[in-house]
C-alpha cells in the first residue's frame, strides 16, 4: 500500500488545487488534459493513503471536506516553499532574483518610478519587475510579511530585525481646500473646531493587518476615504472635502487657483518617508536586481524625485 509520502508529490498537490479550483472533475481533467476516471482514480489513491476523504462525492461539485480542506491549505504552502525553494537556488546559480516586487506607497512619484523600471528593463535582466501600489502602514506591511522585496514610501520607523531602513527624504504637507469650498474663504489660521464641522478626505491603509494608520483626521469629523494619493487630490479638487496633502502633489493645483492653501492652526506637517528591504538570511549576498534598485535609491537627485514629482504622474 503506498505511504503519504508515495502520494503527496508536488504534482499531485497541483491536480488538488486544479480539481477545488475548477469546481469539478470533470472540468479538471480537461485542464489537466486527463480523462476523469484517470483523474479519479489518482484522488483514491491519495485518499487511501490518508485514510481519509478529500472530496463530498454526494454533490456533482468538487466539495472539498474539512480534511481536503485543510490539506489542501497546507498543500498550497508547501508547493510556495518548493517555488521559493527553486528560485533561490536561480538566483544563488545566476546572481539575479526570478522575481522582484517593489511595495510602493501612494506618496511616491509614479513618473519617478517608470523612468527607474525603464532603466532597469534596459539591463535586460532576467528578474521579472513586480509594483504593488500601498498605503500607509501597508507599503511596510508588504515588505515585512514576505509580499515585497523592498518597500518604498514607508511612513515609519522600522522595528523589524530582519529589516533594514534608509531615509528617502522629508515630505511637507500643507492644508488645502477648492476655491469653492467654504474653507477657501474662513479667517485664517483655521482653527481644529472649524475644520471638524467639515469633511475631510482620507487615504485608507492598505494593511491587511488590523494596525491601521491615520493621518490629520480630527475626532467626530465627518470622513470620506479614498484608496490612494491620487484619488485624494481629485477628490479635494472637486471640493468633496478638506486635508492635507504633499506639497509636491499639490503644487501645480496650487499655481493654476484649482487648489488654495489655507494656513492651520496645527503645526505644519512634515513626516520622514523611508525606504526598506529584507536582511538576508545567514548574512547572505542580495540578489543583483535588489543591490541595483537600492543604489539607485542611494542617489539624492533620485530619492528628491520620488518625492517631489507626484504632479508629473
Amino acid at each position: 500500500m503506498q505511504t503519504a509520502r508515495d502520494v503527496l508529490t508536488p504534482d499531485a498537490l497541483s491536480m488538488l488545487v486544479t480539481i477545488h479550483a475548477q469546481g469539478s472533475f470533470a472540468a479538471a481533467a480537461r485542464s489537466l488534459g486527463m480523462v476523469p476516471s484517470a483523474l479519479t482514480y489518482r484522488v483514491r489513491n491519495i485518499e487511501d493513503a490518508l485514510d481519509v476523504l478529500l472530496f463530498d462525492r454526494s454533490s456533482r461539485q468538487a466539495k472539498l471536506t474539512v480534511a481536503g480542506s485543510e490539506l489542501l491549505r497546507e498543500g498550497q504552502r508547501l508547493l510556495e516553499d518548493i517555488d521559493a525553494v527553486a528560485n533561490r537556488v536561480k538566483r544563488v546559480a545566476t546572481g539575479w532574483e526570478p522575481q522582484l516586487t517593489i511595495a510602493m506607497d501612494s506618496v511616491i512619484s509614479r513618473a519617478t518610478m517608470m523612468e527607474l523600471c525603464e532603466a532597469f528593463f534596459a539591463l535586460n535582466p532576467p528578474t521579472r519587475l513586480k509594483i504593488r501600489e500601498e498605503v500607509l502602514h501597508g507599503t511596510l506591511d508588504a515588505l515585512v510579511t514576505g509580499l515585497a522585496d523592498v518597500a518604498i514610501g514607508v511612513a515609519m520607523d522600522t522595528t523589524n530585525s530582519n529589516i533594514l531602513g534608509a531615509l528617502l527624504g522629508e515630505m511637507h504637507f500643507i492644508f488645502v481646500v477648492a476655491p469653492h469650498h467654504p474653507l477657501a474663504n474662513m479667517p485664517e489660521p483655521l482653527s481644529d473646531s472649524l475644520i471638524q464641522q467639515y469633511r475631510a478626505v482620507a487615504v485608507a491603509d492598505s494593511t491587511q493587518r488590523g494596525n491601521a494608520l491615520t493621518f490629520g483626521l480630527l475626532g467626530g469629523q465627518d470622513v470620506f476615504t479614498v484608496p490612494n494619493m491620487r484619488a485624494k487630490l481629485e477628490a479635494q479638487l472637486r471640493g468633496l472635502g478638506c486635508g492635507f496633502l504633499p506639497e509636491g502633489l499639490a503644487r501645480p493645483y496650487l499655481e493654476t487657483g484649482r487648489l488654495v492653501s489655507r494656513s492651520v492652526e496645527r503645526p505644519s506637517r512634515v513626516l520622514n518617508i523611508n525606504y526598506a528591504w529584507r536582511t538576508e538570511s545567514g548574512g547572505g549576498a542580495h540578489g543583483r536586481a535588489l543591490q541595483w534598485w537600492l543604489q539607485q535609491l542611494k542617489s539624492p537627485a533620485t530619492r528628491a524625485a520620488l518625492l517631489e514629482r507626484q504632479q508629473s504622474n
